[in-house]
């Protein structure tokens, strides 16, 4: 994956996070959990993405 498409992908959620943010009217709370979980999955995402971290397919629940 190149850098530019990471970059773009890294814009395209962010604006949409503010999007949600901004524009859905919700609970503080539920928002602030909503921002935790989105800033997860990017950070989980970059480091599958520069190879930091191994893939996760054989990660199962038991």
């Amino acid at each position: 994956m190149s850098l530019i498409s990471i970059i773009v992908a890294l814009a395209v959620a962010g604006v949409v996070l503010w999007l949600l943010n901004t524009y859905i009217p919700m609970d503080a709370k539920i928002k602030s959990i909503l921002n935790v979980v989105v800033v997860i999955v990017v950070v989980v995402w970059l480091l599958q993405s520069f190879g930091i971290l191994g893939n996760m397919n054989n990660i199962g629940i038991r």
